[in-house]
């Protein structure tokens, strides 16, 4: 299938932020009852910004539309792909195909996968696999999915109904945005020096994910010099991934804008100072989105021209339009 992209003139081309989807989500009639299961948040509004490769693990490896439903049976941590009426088993060609198509899509240098929920091919987990007395079992993952983040370990992954959730979705699309930036900066020549520089910036994002790697990424990157760049780098973007798949809390940001006040101690007003901290706690009692507190300090960067936060990713790590940071 050819690549979907959506308002294309909004955004500059190498901007955009590729990503493999699962088909049907699309609006494209690809389901065993040649139905469709579109989207429209990720088709309008996440749409806008990155371009879509969109697969159909059923169809592309030869079944007809319409066709009899799949399921999966027997053990759901190597289980059989087969038809829900007549039983035919078709899990080798499934895994055939799914194997030779994750190879493909190695060049198309995806920055994440959204999957379609509950679907035997397409499930990213919870996927029934039903027993031999057909019960079904909330414990499998689709038989494309599965292969797919086992060849691909660092590429984040959603499915479409979790980014319902919105603490989800900003945690994908944070990772995919954060990806892309790093995919861009390794893809020029490397050293030590580029590496600080990406890390210098991100690290307030860094922290608001996890202290924990936060600090274990400083010490990396301060020993740089003493391992290989290869070495360097590959350990580096293994921790970041991790790192920002980790979700970020209200405890968690709270520490960050602590750490962020630290840098205006000699030049906020006694009221100004007074109006970020009174922010800052509506935040912490859940009054107002994290959007307000980091508007307020956005404003100080640019009155104050700070310059270690004016390049801190932290501030403004995705399209505001995407309204990520707006929920309480």
């Amino acid at each position: 299938m050819g690549l979907y992209r959506k308002h294309e003139s909004e955004v500059q081309m190498h901007d955009i932020i590729k990503l493999g989807i699962s088909a049907c989500l699309l609006g494209e009639k690809v389901r065993y009852d040649g139905g469709h299961k579109l989207d429209r948040f990720l088709t309008d509004t996440l749409g806008k910004y990155v371009q879509y490769l969109p697969v159909c693990p059923e169809v592309e490896c030869g079944f007809p539309i319409p066709r009899e439903a799949l399921q999966l049976m027997g053990d759901f941590e190597a289980p059989m792909f087969v038809t829900t009426k007549t039983g035919v088993d078709y899990t080798d060609r499934v895994i055939q195909w799914s194997e030779k198509r994750v190879g493909e899509i190695e060049k198309e240098n995806l920055c994440g996968f959204i999957f379609k929920s509950k679907s035997p091919s397409c499930g990213m987990e919870r996927v029934k696999v039903y027993t031999e007395n057909k019960i079904p079992l909330k414990k499998g993952e689709g038989i494309f999915a599965g292969i797919f983040m086992k060849h691909f370990p660092l590429i984040p992954v959603e499915e479409e109904g979790r980014l319902h959730d919105p603490i989800l979705r900003e945690n994908f699309i944070e990772r995919i945005f954060t990806l892309k930036r790093w995919r861009e900066n390794i893809a020029e020549n490397r050293g030590v020096g580029k590496i600080v520089n990406f890390h210098t910036r991100h690290k307030l994002l860094i922290l608001s994910h996890s202290p924990k790697y936060y600090r274990q990424m400083g010490s990396l990157v301060a020993h740089g010099a003493e391992i290989s760049t290869k070495q360097l780098y590959d350990q580096y973007e293994i921790l970041l991934m991790e790192a920002l798949k980790l979700k970020t809390t209200l405890k968690k940001h709270m520490n960050v804008m602590q750490h962020i006040m630290g840098y205006f101690k000699k030049q906020l007003s006694t009221d100004e100072k007074q109006e970020l901290i009174e922010i800052i706690e509506q935040y912490r009692e859940s009054y107002i989105p994290l959007i307000v507190p980091i508007t307020l300090i956005n404003h100080y960067v640019r009155k104050y021209d700070q310059p270690y936060l004016k390049k801190q990713v932290y501030l403004h790590p995705h399209p505001i339009a995407l309204k990520l940071r707006n929920h309480v």
